[in-house]
């Protein structure tokens, strides 16, 4: 049983590290078209590494957009095929007053 439950995914966990990464590097800023690009780089690769530093066994994906705001609506979907007992997932929804930032993370488990 123990195997086991270090197997399920902690979305509440995830959801922490994005948030932190998020506000690390937008919280401070107002949006800017020309630096999008590498703040939603830096966002996904600063929450890859500190998810990967968790030392679980999963295969993460991470996603990120970041959309200025302007009354205009966002909508986004996901669907996944897996195994629920141990994979998972979790979404951060972070704002500003001059943007929105979504990040998805996918965790697949890896069986040994």
């Amino acid at each position: 049983m123990d195997f086991l439950k270090c197997m399920i995914f902690n979305a509440e966990e995830a959801h922490n590290i994005v948030k932190e990464c998020i506000e690390g590097i937008l919280g401070k800023v107002d949006y800017n078209h020309n630096k999008v690009n590498q703040w939603t780089a830096t966002i996904v690769e600063q929450s890859l590494t500190h998810l990967v530093k968790l030392g679980k066994t999963y295969k993460y994906i991470v996603t990120c957009a970041v959309m200025q705001k302007s009354g205009a609506g966002l909508h986004t979907a996901s669907s996944c095929f897996w195994d629920t007992t141990t994979d998972g997932t979790c979404t951060v929804r972070w704002e500003n007053r001059t943007m929105n930032c979504i990040v998805n993370v996918f965790a697949i488990a890896v069986v040994l």
